[in-house]
């Protein structure tokens, strides 16, 4: 996924942790070591919840870019 012209992620490793009626999902960059989580219903789907922490991640990736600058 590519957003606002950053360089593409070319490996993302999902976590799944269920809780009671939630699931935490993890988004990680292997290469930087950076994760995007969010917490969720798990009745919104395994896609949709990996979209969301990707999203997350894509935005983590973003702000640390933008301090870096």
């Amino acid at each position: 996924m590519v957003r606002g012209g950053q360089t593409p992620l070319k490996r993302v490793f999902f976590e799944f942790v269920r809780k009671g009626n939630v699931v935490k999902v993890s988004a990680i960059d292997p290469d930087t070591g950076f994760e995007g989580a969010i917490v969720g219903d798990p009745r919104a789907g395994e896609e949709t919840l990996k979209r969301m922490a990707m999203r997350k991640l894509e935005y983590v990736l973003a702000r640390e870019a933008k301090r870096g600058s």
